[in-house]
């Protein structure tokens, strides 16, 4: 058996290229059903209430998959967010190439953590969420250096928080990493797959043991 059998349909609301991948390549089927959700003016609200990163990570996360649930109560709806924050400061994407030379520029020589939230809902309920942290240490950078990273990385430095994609050109700019590779790509999956797994026909579990 090639994917997972879930007993219900199985939707992701996120545009995230990245998460859509590492579902499908973990052999899930599912549907894209990104939500509307304006995650600006709520994550502006949260850090007026000073929630912590981990904290906002995981309500934009449930945000997310709340606002596709309540339309698809037949299914099992997966939300998924991230925040970067960097001694208590937060980061968000940047706008264009010369905010990510500012972020990239007070990133270097320091450590951030990346927190990435997920969670499973079914209508109104909370089936299941859980948040991980990754720690990575960027090297020191040169202005010239940094330049040269945006030269040729493109505008992929705007589609991720830290103005980097770790699968790619992004990381080189890292001296040392601890924690879940998943993680840093905006997705605890392992956690995830192990809640799925609960919820799918036992022939897909039978098939690897």
């Amino acid at each position: 058996m090639t994917s997972l059998e879930a007993a219900m349909p199985l939707i992701l609301a996120s545009n995230s290229a990245a998460r859509q991948s590492m579902l499908r390549q973990a052999g899930l089927d599912f549907t894209l059903l990104p939500s509307g959700l304006d995650e600006k003016s709520l994550k502006r609200e949260l850090q007026r209430q000073n929630a912590p990163a981990p904290q906002l990570a995981a309500a934009l996360a449930r945000a997310k998959a709340g606002s596709i649930a309540q339309i698809r109560p037949d299914a099992l709806v997966i939300g998924a967010d991230q925040a970067l924050s960097c001694e208590g400061d937060l980061f968000d994407k940047a706008a264009d190439r010369a905010a990510a030379a500012v972020a990239l520029k007070s990133l270097a020589g320091r450590c951030h953590e990346l927190h990435a939230a997920v969670c499973v809902m079914q209508g109104e309920r909370l089936l299941w969420q859980h948040t991980g942290t990754a720690r990575l240490w960027m090297r020191p950078l040169s202005d010239d250096s940094i330049a040269g990273y945006l030269d040729r990385a493109g505008a992929e430095v705007l589609w991720s928080v830290g103005c980097y994609q770790i699968e790619g050109l992004g990381v080189q700019l890292f001296e040392r990493i601890e924690g879940d590779y998943f993680t840093i790509l905006g997705l605890p999956l392992l956690p995830l797959l192990a809640f799925l797994r609960t919820q799918t026909e036992s022939t897909w579990e039978s098939a690897w043991q």
